[in-house]
């Protein structure tokens, strides 16, 4: 009888290297998720919420496994440098002495190594000996049958804890049928739930979705379990997922879902092949329905009680406003800090805004940037100048890299602090949206829709609102409209191109060249033929009373 042991091929690896994986391994296994709070608050020690995954993932939901979808598992793996490991435990026979059967397809393939490795002992399981070809593997494949069986054998092991270090070094790590659905903590066993491997954080995995009509299932378990997003991944059709990056591919759909909660409905969407969706979008949206109802029925009305705000709707810069944001700050000595909004994870060489801040008159100005949450809770060369500052400017983007690098992190309180002791707060386009409670067009994987569930909470520097930018330029006023008809307790503020609103208290000065709209669901004071309020420069709105200021 062949073993695995006469199958494999033996690897060595430091004990430095290995180190440096389970390190790895922990810091992935310990996010989860993000607790969302209440207006404008945040918890320091709350735990974090999803990252995007070290490796990749190949989620195939049964039937035939396609060359396309082999071919993706072995790019993702190195291609021909490819070292691969299957497991066949979860199929009946996978005792049989015939190896060729499980590998035969992957040898074909002509890569550097396939290796199987198959046992029902626990023991087993643990055995330096046996999980030597997981240590420099770069992609494991478990092959169908009972995921069960794949609990029972290693769940709690070493080669749990080898194939989970495989992803977080960069490996691929795929499964098709019952080896798809052990690669999410919560699998599903028929209607009963155990344990999986957790290698896709915040979901439930399961597989013949469509063909096997298991949606009614999916959604129990969801519901026996707040905060997950379920994948229903059918029969020839695989998930592929890389950072935070869904891709579907083969010749049928996977379909995500949400149970209902908060007052929101069962969400159901169904990816086509092609069809590309976000992790981490999917995952908080989940989460956002366990939580606290947001936004409230009744949130605070918009009101800063100390320091100012500067909310700029991208475009060009209001003559003077940034000598004027250096003034609130409290001079050209004063610390100033800017916040770029990039997605990427580091930044070559200093913004150029910051020499345009120097340029209106500000000597002290450092910058920060940070993709990583745990420096934005630790690292005092992030948290220091935050600490001194008397002025933030955030920069334009996509705003929810700022909610991904800084929401509900240290550096998120120690921005309030700036507010609190009368500093000023301002940003440009993405830096605009991200001032408000409710954030529009969180969506990362474009900005085309207002409400993007999972990223509707922004930093809360100023209560009760929804602030759009670029708006009459890019004809934006139909969003709001439909924004506030969802949520007609907030109010919501359009701010056109070239122009800023400067916030102090509940006062807020336009200052540019155009106009900025209020929308408000309560007020009848909008012209006929408009559903919001337009305040030109150098007119005054209070925003918690919600009217157009009549100067003296």
């Amino acid at each position: 009888m062949s073993t695995p042991a006469q199958n494999q091929t033996k690897f060595t690896v430091s004990s430095a290297a290995w180190g440096r994986c389970v390190l790895a391994l922990a810091v992935l296994l310990s996010i989860f998720f993000l607790p969302f709070l209440a207006f404008g608050q945040f918890d320091p020690s709350a735990p974090e919420p999803i990252r995007k995954l070290r490796g990749s993932l190949v989620i195939h939901g049964g039937g035939t496994v396609q060359d396309s979808v082999r071919d993706k598992f072995l790019e993702l793996a190195g291609g021909k440098t490819a070292r691969i490991v299957v497991i066949p435990t979860a199929d009946a026979q996978a005792d049989d002495a015939d190896a060729v059967r499980w590998l035969s397809a992957w040898r074909e393939r002509e890569v550097e190594s396939v290796v199987l490795l198959h046992t029902r002992s626990r023991e087993r399981a643990n055995d330096p000996d046996f999980i030597e070809p997981l240590k420099l593997a770069t992609g494991v494949w478990f092959s169908g049958g009972d995921q069960k069986r794949l609990e029972e054998s290693y769940v709690g092991t070493d080669v749990e804890k080898s194939v989970l270090a495989v992803a977080a070094r960069g490996g691929v790590v795929g499964g098709t049928s019952a080896g798809a659905a052990f690669l999410s903590r919560v699998m599903l066993v028929g209607n009963e739930m155990r344990r999986g491997l957790d290698l896709l954080p915040g979901a439930v995995i399961d597989q013949h979705f469509i063909a096997r009509s298991r949606q009614e299932r999916l959604m129990k378990s969801l519901a026996a379990n707040p905060g997950l997003v379920g994948f229903g991944v059918d029969e020839n059709a695989a998930m592929i997922v890389r950072g935070r990056s869904i891709e579907v591919m083969g010749d049928s759909d996977v379909v995500v879902c949400v149970p209902d909660a908060n007052g929101r409905q069962e969400r159901v969407e169904r990816l086509r092949p092609g069809k590309r969706a976000d992790l981490i979008a999917l995952t908080r949206a989940a989460v956002a329905r366990s939580q606290t109802k947001f936004p409230p029925d009744s949130p605070a009305p918009p009101f800063v009680e100390h320091g100012s705000l500067v909310i700029v709707g991208g475009g060009g810069m209001p003559e003077g406003l940034l000598e004027r944001f250096v003034e609130l700050a409290g001079g050209s000595e004063s610390p100033i800090v800017y916040v770029p909004c990039e997605e990427a994870e580091t930044l070559p060489r200093e913004p150029g805004f910051v020499g345009v801040l120097r340029k209106a008159g500000a000597k002290n100005v450092t910058w920060i940037h940070t993709k990583d949450r745990d420096r934005s809770n630790r690292d005092e060369e992030i948290l220091k100048p935050l600490r001194d500052a008397r002025g933030i400017w955030f920069g334009g983007g996509r705003q929810w890299n700022l909610v991904d690098s800084y929401q509900n992190t240290t550096a998120h309180k120690l921005m309030h602090d700036v507010l609190e002791r009368s500093g000023v707060i301002g940003g440009s386009s993405a830096g605009a949206s991200i001032q408000g409670d409710y954030m529009p067009r969180g969506d990362p994987l474009g900005n085309l829709n207002i409400i993007a569930e999972g990223y509707e909470r922004g930093l809360g520097f100023l209560t009760g609102v929804a602030i759009d930018q670029h708006f009459s330029q890019r004809k934006r006023h139909a969003d709001m409209t439909s924004l506030i008809k969802v949520y007609p307790q907030l109010l919501g503020i359009g701010i056109d191109e070239g122009t800023a609103l400067v916030v102090q208290r509940s006062r807020a000065e336009v200052v540019g060249k155009n106009q900025v709209a209020f929308y408000d669901s309560q007020q009848t004071d909008a012209d006929d033929d408009k559903d919001y309020i337009a305040v030109r420069p150098g007119e005054r709105f209070d925003l918690k009373s919600r009217r157009v200021l009549i100067e003296d």
